[in-house]
Protein backbone atom coordinates (compact mmCIF):
# COMPACT_ATOMS: atom_id res chain seq x y z
CA UNK A 1 0.00 0.00 0.00
CA UNK A 2 1.33 3.58 -0.67
CA UNK A 3 2.51 5.63 2.19
CA UNK A 4 0.18 8.56 0.66
CA UNK A 5 -3.09 6.27 0.26
CA UNK A 6 -5.72 7.73 2.61
CA UNK A 7 -6.10 5.76 6.16
CA UNK A 8 -9.37 4.93 7.53
CA UNK A 9 -10.04 5.97 10.81
CA UNK A 10 -10.65 1.69 12.84
CA UNK A 11 -14.33 1.36 12.35
CA UNK A 12 -14.64 3.44 8.88
CA UNK A 13 -14.93 2.24 5.24
CA UNK A 14 -12.31 2.84 2.98
CA UNK A 15 -13.34 5.85 0.25
CA UNK A 16 -15.08 4.41 -3.20
CA UNK A 17 -12.65 6.80 -5.10
CA UNK A 18 -8.99 7.51 -4.25
CA UNK A 19 -7.98 10.32 -7.02
CA UNK A 20 -5.22 9.86 -9.21
CA UNK A 21 -2.13 11.55 -9.41
CA UNK A 22 -2.81 10.89 -13.13
CA UNK A 23 -5.47 12.79 -14.26
CA UNK A 24 -6.46 16.55 -14.02
CA UNK A 25 -4.80 18.93 -15.52
CA UNK A 26 -0.91 20.21 -16.49
CA UNK A 27 0.42 23.78 -16.78
CA UNK A 28 2.47 23.78 -19.88
CA UNK A 29 4.12 27.50 -20.49
CA UNK A 30 6.46 29.13 -22.35
CA UNK A 31 8.10 32.46 -21.00
CA UNK A 32 9.80 35.36 -22.67
CA UNK A 33 10.21 33.70 -26.50
CA UNK A 34 11.68 36.57 -28.63
CA UNK A 35 10.19 36.55 -32.02
CA UNK A 36 10.64 39.35 -34.53
CA UNK A 37 7.26 40.15 -36.84
CA UNK A 38 5.43 42.71 -38.84
CA UNK A 39 2.83 43.54 -36.29
CA UNK A 40 1.47 47.72 -35.94
CA UNK A 41 -0.67 50.40 -37.17
CA UNK A 42 1.55 52.67 -37.99
CA UNK A 43 3.36 53.05 -41.13
CA UNK A 44 6.87 52.75 -40.05
CA UNK A 45 5.33 49.61 -38.21
CA UNK A 46 4.35 47.92 -41.68
CA UNK A 47 7.37 48.93 -43.25
CA UNK A 48 9.76 47.15 -40.30
CA UNK A 49 10.08 44.04 -38.67
CA UNK A 50 10.07 44.65 -34.60
CA UNK A 51 10.55 42.65 -31.68
CA UNK A 52 8.07 41.04 -29.53
CA UNK A 53 7.76 38.82 -26.33
CA UNK A 54 5.50 36.44 -26.00
CA UNK A 55 4.68 34.14 -22.79
CA UNK A 56 2.16 31.03 -23.04
CA UNK A 57 0.72 29.46 -20.07
CA UNK A 58 -1.39 26.56 -21.47
CA UNK A 59 -3.40 23.94 -18.85
CA UNK A 60 -3.49 20.66 -20.89
CA UNK A 61 -5.62 17.55 -19.87
CA UNK A 62 -3.07 15.56 -17.94
CA UNK A 63 -3.31 11.56 -19.17
CA UNK A 64 0.31 10.97 -18.98
CA UNK A 65 1.06 7.95 -16.58
CA UNK A 66 4.25 8.78 -15.76
CA UNK A 67 5.82 5.13 -17.18
CA UNK A 68 6.51 5.73 -20.95
CA UNK A 69 9.37 8.79 -20.41
CA UNK A 70 7.85 9.33 -24.21
CA UNK A 71 7.92 12.79 -25.82
CA UNK A 72 4.40 11.85 -27.83
CA UNK A 73 2.91 11.23 -24.64
CA UNK A 74 2.78 14.80 -23.47
CA UNK A 75 2.09 18.31 -25.19
CA UNK A 76 5.70 18.84 -26.52
CA UNK A 77 6.44 22.26 -25.82
CA UNK A 78 9.01 22.39 -28.62
CA UNK A 79 6.30 21.54 -31.06
CA UNK A 80 4.39 24.74 -29.52
CA UNK A 81 7.28 27.32 -29.42
CA UNK A 82 7.50 26.20 -33.52
CA UNK A 83 4.43 26.73 -34.51
CA UNK A 84 3.51 30.12 -32.72
CA UNK A 85 6.78 31.53 -33.93
CA UNK A 86 5.70 30.47 -37.81
CA UNK A 87 2.13 31.83 -37.13
CA UNK A 88 3.44 35.35 -35.86
CA UNK A 89 5.45 35.56 -38.82
CA UNK A 90 3.31 34.47 -41.31
CA UNK A 91 1.90 38.27 -42.29
CA UNK A 92 1.45 41.43 -41.06
CA UNK A 93 -1.10 42.09 -38.42
CA UNK A 94 -2.14 45.63 -37.25
CA UNK A 95 -3.12 44.28 -33.88
CA UNK A 96 -1.23 42.09 -31.02
CA UNK A 97 -5.29 42.06 -29.89
CA UNK A 98 -5.53 40.04 -33.58
CA UNK A 99 -2.40 38.15 -32.71
CA UNK A 100 -3.12 36.77 -29.38
CA UNK A 101 -6.42 35.86 -29.99
CA UNK A 102 -5.07 33.70 -33.75
CA UNK A 103 -2.18 32.26 -31.03
CA UNK A 104 -5.03 30.92 -28.73
CA UNK A 105 -6.82 29.55 -31.08
CA UNK A 106 -4.25 27.94 -32.87
CA UNK A 107 -3.24 26.71 -28.91
CA UNK A 108 -6.75 25.43 -28.55
CA UNK A 109 -7.09 23.12 -31.72
CA UNK A 110 -5.37 20.44 -30.07
CA UNK A 111 -7.65 19.07 -27.64
CA UNK A 112 -5.59 18.39 -24.96
CA UNK A 113 -5.43 22.24 -23.97
CA UNK A 114 -8.26 23.05 -22.13
CA UNK A 115 -7.28 27.07 -21.42
CA UNK A 116 -4.69 29.11 -22.73
CA UNK A 117 -3.20 32.57 -21.81
CA UNK A 118 -1.18 34.09 -24.40
CA UNK A 119 0.78 37.24 -23.26
CA UNK A 120 2.43 39.93 -26.20
CA UNK A 121 4.94 42.86 -25.31
CA UNK A 122 6.30 45.16 -27.01
CA UNK A 123 9.45 46.09 -25.66
CA UNK A 124 10.58 48.79 -28.09
CA UNK A 125 7.94 50.69 -28.96
CA UNK A 126 8.32 53.65 -26.08
CA UNK A 127 11.30 54.75 -24.86
CA UNK A 128 10.41 55.75 -21.59
CA UNK A 129 8.80 52.30 -20.07
CA UNK A 130 10.20 48.57 -20.48
CA UNK A 131 7.37 47.30 -22.59
CA UNK A 132 3.59 47.48 -23.32
CA UNK A 133 1.27 44.95 -24.17
CA UNK A 134 -1.44 43.11 -23.74
CA UNK A 135 -2.46 39.20 -21.91
CA UNK A 136 -5.66 37.34 -22.40
CA UNK A 137 -7.34 34.08 -21.63
CA UNK A 138 -9.36 31.72 -23.42
CA UNK A 139 -10.86 28.00 -22.74
CA UNK A 140 -13.13 25.61 -24.01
Amino acid sequence: MSPFAPQAAPGLAQPAHVPSARSGRRKVFVRDLEVVASVGVYEHEKRYEQRIVLSLELDVEDAYDGRSDRLEHVLDYGAVVEAVTRLVQKEHVNLIETLAERIAGQCLSDQRVKRVRVRIEKPDVLPAVRSVGIEIERGI
